[in-house]
């Protein structure tokens, strides 16, 4: 069996220029011949597409030559693999391709083209599954960590494995006794880019989980899980804070927040901080007792004389700052965020 090597090229690339010597006279192969403009008759589609050798990441393929009116210059295979699309040239009517992944479905169709670019229709498509060769598993991932947490959602990300041929895709698993469940899948593939990080949603708020994650390669070999990592997703907000700014003048602000107890349970001692813009600080608090000022951050706790607020029912505190326009952010109750407006 001849063949030519496969001569990769993009879909709608430029011929190299080829040059031979043919009866003394130089001739550039692949330039437009003189009766290009008179021919515009395309060659016949090409034979069926046969197998004539394989392995695990090599395929020869064959199939019945077109003719044509003046004669066929070269052969264009087109290879498809998932969603990526590569064309190959050749002047005979078979060709080798090599780096072909195991296991994997390949699609494979050829036309053919005169001297003059007339193309004939494709060939039928020829479906290929290469033979099964790779049985050896990814690396186990490392250095998996909690980047992020929320009522309902946790932000991970860990260190990438490695793959003799093929990495496919990342699976992280919820980790109860007696039952491993896929929460998150970051696939691999084009035209997905090789991330390392998820965020896995749709959790319970207050609620402890342990998460590990495992690769799998094209081939549907799975790592070892990761080491695990457990973590808990914050409390369900219990409170909301409305503040308004009861008055302003160039040197100061008076605002006045309302703590509501939006939670089934009341709140028995509370410890309430906030953010405060620039440099501004509390120069006065009434309806509770400061605590601290650091960092651009206060933080106050209830009045001796009123440490319990009741579902549905609010506690109001007042107070001074040293500039105006000042307008609190961030509050967190008893370290657990507020709603606010």
């Amino acid at each position: 069996m001849v063949y030519d090597r496969p001569s990769r090229s993009p879909r709608w690339g430029v011929r190299g220029l080829l040059l031979s010597v043919l009866t003394g006279v130089l001739v550039a192969v692949g330039a437009v011949p003189a009766y290009a403009d008179t021919d515009t008759e395309p060659p016949s589609v090409p034979g069926p597409i046969t197998v004539a050798e394989i392995t695990t990441s090599t395929v020869l393929l064959t199939w019945e030559p077109s003719t044509d009116n003046v004669g066929v210059d070269r052969y264009e295979v087109t290879v498809t693999f998932t969603d990526i699309l590569s064309v190959y040239q050749t002047t005979t009517n078979s060709i080798r391709l090599t780096g072909l992944r195991p296991s994997r479905l390949y699609l494979f169709s050829v036309r053919a083209r005169d001297a003059a670019g007339n193309g004939s229709p494709s060939s039928e498509t020829l479906r290929l599954v290469m033979p099964p060769g790779d049985d050896e598993p990814p690396t186990t991932p490392t250095g998996l960590r909690v980047t992020g947490v929320t009522e309902t959602t946790v932000d991970l990300a860990w260190n990438p494995s490695t793959d003799n041929v093929q990495l496919a895709l990342y699976e992280v698993l919820s980790i109860t006794p007696g039952e491993d469940t896929v929460v998150a899948r970051v696939w691999l593939l084009p035209p997905w880019s090789p991330r390392t990080s998820v965020q896995v949603s749709g959790l319970t708020p207050g609620t402890t989980y342990t998460f590990a994650v495992r690769t799998r390669d094209e081939a549907g070999n799975y790592s070892a899980p990761s080491a695990p990592v457990t973590v808990t997703t914050g409390a369900v907000a219990a409170c909301a804070v409305d503040h308004r700014v009861l008055s302003q003048w160039n040197t100061g602000t008076q605002v006045e927040l309302t703590v509501r107890n939006t939670g089934p349970e009341p709140i028995d001692g509370w410890t309430l901080s906030w953010a405060t813009p620039g440099d501004s600080e509390l120069v006065a608090v009434w309806g509770a007792e400061l605590v601290e000022q650091l960092d651009g951050v206060v933080t106050v706790r209830n009045p001796a004389y009123d440490p319990v607020i009741l579902p549905d029912e609010t506690h109001v505190i007042g107070y001074l700052a040293n500039a105006p326009g000042y307008a609190p952010t961030g509050f967190v109750l008893n370290g657990v965020s507020c709603l606010s407006n």
